[in-house]
């Protein structure tokens, strides 16, 4: 057929990863001769292997009753929500016109939220117009359509390693090829990262380049530099999840700001600074890319995110007190962090970085000790921790575990985590 082995290898890699061929070893390939089974995101079965599981953390977290703590959960406590603020805008907004109140959103999302953006951003040194800017359901929305615009079953995304687990959830959801890039503390290992891009070919580089989930580091300029020079000479897109841009005291750049947009598509969402409960979420890319994510928002959700939600958001974010919000939220997290560094330190747990920001601590337990066995422990006293490994690729976080400052304020968890690492019970 005059096609070069490489090039028959990768169709046989393919419908081997598509489940119509499978290998036997010494054989060949075959034909399977059988239906796709239903897919099945979460394989583990023993209680050990769901602890280590992506899906872990978000079951527990989610659906666990008031009582049960929860220091490894990704979310402000309730009391430290603008809930007075959240309450004035939804009266406001239940007084406006009808359409709002019972109409779809149209394809874009609110005009009035999407120019919000665009003047934020343009204070970052990031120039585009409200049509760049596609709001969307959540955040985890906005990066699944980018996932279903881009991508197919079988092709390969880098994420950091470790990174936010819901990445790896949502790509399995997928049945994309994950590969993991050694994370740093000024952002990923860059000679890592040149070397796989240029071998493996990825369609995309997921990553928070600020407030890093679960690390809290950042990404230097020098290695956002060489980041960027990478992307661009290998068609790579970068999906810059931004979506604790505002708990940065210091701003610091963003991929986006310094790509303008040609080789990087930035999302975020409301849910860490305003409410998990008034879900929006958004996506600043290239034309090109906005038009056809709003085919596939129109095909999948008939339109963008709530009218009404849209009008709260933008009401508490014009408001005038949202920065005083943050500003708030801000002294509140360094006390905090303080605060938790101190006792995790008495128990022999060290930061692997001290974060300048944002309300996640990564620590490093004592030597010899394994966050999954002391996460299952740990239900036993209605307490929720995130081990390592559920954020790990590789699985080579065992020793350590991300915790949320802002969700340690009860000395049980301290007592419990003494107990479990002195062998008491």
């Amino acid at each position: 057929m005059q096609a070069s082995p490489s090039t028959i290898v990768q169709a046989y890699d393919r419908l081997a990863a598509e489940g119509v061929i499978a290998p036997r070893q010494g054989s060949g390939f075959y034909v399977t001769g059988r239906a796709l089974p239903p897919l099945a995101l979460a394989d583990a079965t023993t209680p050990a292997a769901r602890a280590i599981d992506p899906f872990w953390v978000s079951r527990q977290s989610l659906d666990s009753d008031p009582t049960v703590l929860k220091p490894g959960c990704g979310w402000l406590p309730t009391e430290w929500m603008p809930n007075a603020a959240l309450r004035k805008a939804f009266r406001a907004v239940a007084r406006r016109e009808n359409v709002i109140l019972s109409e779809y959103g149209s394809t874009r999302g609110a005009i009035r939220l999407r120019r919000f953006l665009t003047a934020q951003f343009a204070e970052e040194g990031l120039e585009i117009s409200p049509d760049q800017v596609l709001l969307t359901g959540s955040g985890t929305q906005a990066v699944d359509l980018i996932c279903r615009l881009l991508l197919r079953r079988g092709d390969t995304v880098l994420v950091d390693d470790p990174c936010y687990f819901n990445f790896q959830a949502l790509l399995r959801a997928h049945e994309i090829r994950i590969i993991g890039v050694p994370y740093t503390a000024t952002g990923p290992d860059i000679e890592a990262f040149e070397r796989i891009v240029l071998h493996e070919k990825p369609h995309l580089y997921l990553t928070n380049s600020v407030l890093h989930n679960p690390t809290g580091a950042m990404v230097s300029p020098q290695t956002a530099f060489r980041l960027l020079n990478t992307a661009s000479a290998a068609g790579l897109l970068i999906v810059e999840d931004d979506i604790f841009a505002d708990f940065e005291t210091i701003p610091s750049p963003r991929l986006a700001v310094m790509d303008g947009l040609d080789h990087v598509i930035r999302v975020g969402s409301f849910s860490k600074t305003l409410s998990a409960s008034v879900r929006c979420g958004y996506i600043s890319a290239r034309k090109d890319l906005i038009d056809g994510l709003i085919d596939l928002q129109v095909a999948t959700s008939f339109g963008g995110p709530s009218p009404v939600i849209t009008e709260v958001i933008s009401d508490v974010l014009e408001g005038g007190s949202y920065r005083k919000h943050m500003l708030e939220i801000q002294r509140h997290l360094e006390k905090s962090r303080k605060t938790v560094i101190h006792k995790l330190e008495m128990l022999g747990i060290c930061p692997w970085v001290v974060p300048k920001g944002g309300f996640y601590l990564w620590g490093r337990l004592p030597d010899g000790q394994d966050s999954t066995q002391i996460a299952l422990r740990s239900l036993d006293d209605k307490i929720i921790h995130a081990p390592g490994n559920v954020f790990s690729v590789s699985q080579s976080a065992s020793s350590f575990m991300r915790f949320n400052v802002t969700q340690c304020m009860d000395e049980k968890i301290f007592h419990s985590l003494e107990n479990i690492l002195t062998g008491r019970r």
